[in-house]
């Protein structure tokens, strides 16, 4: 039987070589990066029930889906059960299923965030370790999105009181009595002159949005407001992508870029 068993699957299809996938698996077998990975992750498996797709297998899935820019499990799941160079990327059998995408999903749902940290440190160590990472020169673009809440509905962090309330106070202090909204109009616009005025994000939030900051848009009016950022890498072409608060004392955030990758070198240098 065993005979009869090599036989037949010497008779199966072999895949053609793919250099990528090939390179791509000698680097982390080199340093480890299956054994690594089992460590890092046995706190998080399961104890009980059917057994589980290996870390090293699992995370090489990731990197098709980065690889060839899919964006959904079922698709990384269905190239690589469509692709023989995929599956022995994956270090599987010819013969072998490969993951389905319903396990995709619940292994990524039981992983916390840390491991895929530590497990990206530790592919940019191989990637550094091999001359292939640089970041000399970064291109940073970033665009200003509406946020989808009203500046009328900001209240002071503080103290949780509306703009009319903040404005009776401050009306108070001066021993004016707002009786009306009018009043309270007319009283918010003498307080227009320089200097009096003041709307910080150090002091007001949005109570259905408080990660939304208030900022001057481009068409020159004040909105709550979020800003994306895509960094690109100009030597190695690698893309991040952030979504950042704006504060309108700290309008520029390209520094934030430089020192993160100055970090991720840090880290992946050891």
């Amino acid at each position: 039987m065993a005979m009869g068993r090599w036989e037949r699957e010497q008779e199966l299809p072999q895949a053609t070589r793919h250099v990528f996938y090939e390179r791509r698996n000698q680097v982390p077998a080199k340093a480890g990066f299956d054994v690594w990975l089992e460590t890092l992750c046995r706190p998080h498996s399961a104890e009980q029930g059917r057994e589980s797709i290996p870390p090293g297998p699992y995370f090489r899935i990731l990197m098709v889906g980065y690889f060839e820019d899919l964006d959904s499990q079922r698709g990384i799941a269905w190239r690589c059960a469509d692709s023989l160079s995929r599956k022995q990327f994956l270090g599987g059998a010819i013969h072998e299923a490969t993951p389905d995408h319903s396990s995709l999903t619940r292994i990524t749902a039981r992983l916390p965030q840390e491991v895929y940290r530590e497990a990206f440190a530790f592919v940019l160590q191989l990637v550094h370790e091999q001359g292939l990472l640089e970041g000399k020169t970064l291109g940073v673009d970033s665009t200003t999105l509406a946020a989808n809440a009203a500046m009328k509905s900001i209240v002071r962090k503080d103290r949780g009181d509306d703009w009319l309330a903040h404005l009776k106070t401050q009306a108070a202090t001066e021993g004016i009595e707002i009786e009306s909204r009018a009043d309270a109009t007319r009283f918010d616009k003498q307080r227009a002159k320089p200097g009096k005025q003041t709307c910080f994000n150090d002091d007001w939030q949005s109570p259905s949005d408080p990660d939304a900051h208030i900022t001057q848009m481009k068409n020159g009016s004040t909105h709550l407001a979020h800003k994306a950022e895509n960094a690109v890498d100009l030597d190695t072409l690698n893309q991040t992508f952030r979504s950042s608060n704006l504060n309108s004392r700290q309008p520029h955030s390209q520094p934030d870029h430089v020192d993160r990758k100055r970090q991720t070198q840090t880290s992946s240098t050891g």
